[in-house]
């Protein structure tokens, strides 16, 4: 299957510079093909400019724009677009930008561009998302860690990759929550999708996936879940085309 994709768990560690840990993966993904013009899809950021969603885009864009110029790559942002399909069928490159997955995955139904980017992806055009934006690549939108701001006409998403990824994966809850843990979350989802894979996917970390291969690179392990199985633990660097 052809298919180009990044798909980056969180954009920012604690105490570095927004997109500062990926940076150099992200020039690494688009050196080699010489697209230099990057459609953005910023529809996850809601809490930018508390004014309206349409600033808060802006300021998204611009956000992305400020880091994406110093790789020398340029952003467009696809809420500015007079037709988001047409914008789409037209990029060689789409960016997905993290924030709350149930809005973008809500408005990438309303503007039909769900359908759009999975079509053009399988043409060739290079994908990268973080956080919400590597969610949207899977199947579903169902291993989110976000709140449900807003109702999605159907969870279903680009279906990229045949698993699903929670990003921003944790170990275990802070000290003194009550609540479930990641991992008990993740047990749930699948005690109820019993034919899916999970990826947890931790901070620092991505995957890098080329037509039917796919590497897992960044700075921690990743965290495989399967119904009925132990969870197991793959290292970076790790081939793990078996889960295409």
């Amino acid at each position: 299957m052809k298919r180009r994709l990044l798909l980056i768990s969180n954009s920012t560690n604690f105490g570095e510079a927004y997109l500062g840990w990926p940076r150099d993966f992200i020039k690494d993904f688009m050196f080699p093909t010489g697209v230099k013009d990057i459609l953005f899809v910023p529809y996850a950021g809601v809490g930018l400019d508390e004014q309206s969603l349409e600033k808060s885009f802006d300021a998204y864009e611009q956000r992305v724009q400020g880091v994406f110029s110093e790789l020398g790559l340029n952003i467009y942002s696809i809420h500015k677009e007079a037709n988001s399909v047409e914008a789409v069928e037209k990029a060689e490159a789409i960016a997905v930008g993290g924030g709350n997955t149930f809005h973008l995955v809500a408005m990438m139904h309303e503007t039909g561009i769900m359908d759009a980017i999975r079509k053009r992806v399988h043409e060739g055009a290079h994908y990268m998302g973080w956080s919400a934006g590597s969610n949207v690549a899977c199947p579903a939108l169902k291993t989110t860690n976000d709140m449900p701001i807003t109702e999605p006409s159907s969870f279903d998403c680009l279906n990229l990759v045949p698993f699903q990824i929670n990003p921003h994966y944790l170990d275990a809850n802070p000290e003194g929550h009550g609540g479930e843990t990641r991992e008990q979350r993740i047990e749930e989802f699948l005690t109820v999708n019993r034919n899916m894979t999970v990826v947890g996917l931790r901070e620092a970390s991505l995957l890098w996936v080329e037509d039917d291969k796919i590497e897992l690179k960044g700075k921690k392990p990743m965290r495989l879940f399967k119904f009925g199985q132990e969870p197991r633990e793959l290292e970076v660097g790790s081939d793990i085309g078996f889960l295409l």
